[in-house]
Order: structure tokens, then sequence, then C-alpha cells
């Protein structure tokens, strides 16, 4: 893991306080904002595969808490943190 980089697990339960038809919507933005808060970044990125991994059980059922790894690197003069799950999709399948 290098000096940027640093991994956090994100709690997601207040996306169930929003209808079930926002749940995975809510939850995109639970986790912009947590890292937003934690990293005081101008730019948040959540990659394609921690979409997937928020998205996969539909929009009305999201995960409670996703472990997350996140960079952050300085471009033209602003500080852009890229999200990504800290294990990758397909360990996860092969374990459950």
């Amino acid at each position: 893991m290098s000096k940027n980089e640093r991994v956090y697990t994100i709690p997601l339960r207040d996306a169930y306080r929003a209808p079930a038809t926002k749940r995975a919507k809510v939850a995109v933005r639970l986790v912009k904002e947590f890292v937003l808060r934690h990293v005081k970044a101008d730019v948040v990125k959540i990659s394609p595969t921690l979409n997937e991994v928020l998205w996969a059980r539909g929009i009305g059922k999201p995960p409670r808490r996703v472990k997350v790894r996140v960079n952050v690197s300085e471009e033209e003069e602003m500080k852009v943190a890229q999200v990504e799950p800290a294990v990758e999709r397909e360990e996860v399948k092969e374990e459950g």
C-alpha cells in the first residue's frame, strides 16, 4: 500500500432509510460523501468495479457496508480520489 492509498470500511446503513427504488443511488452518494469527508479531496471518482458491487443485487438491496481502497493524487492542482473495492469482485464470488 502506497503513501497516498488508504483502506476504509464505509457503512451504508443510511441507504436503507431511502425508498427501495432509490437505495443503490443513495449508496453511491454516501460513498462519495464519506470519501470527501475523510480525504479532503476536490473530486471523487468511483471505479466501475465498485459501482457494480453497489448495484449487484439491484436498486433495492445495496450492501450494508463496503470495504474500499482510496488512492489520492494531485492532478492539475486538484486533489482527486479514486475509489475502488478493497477486495476484487472475482475473489468475493469464489468465497460465496
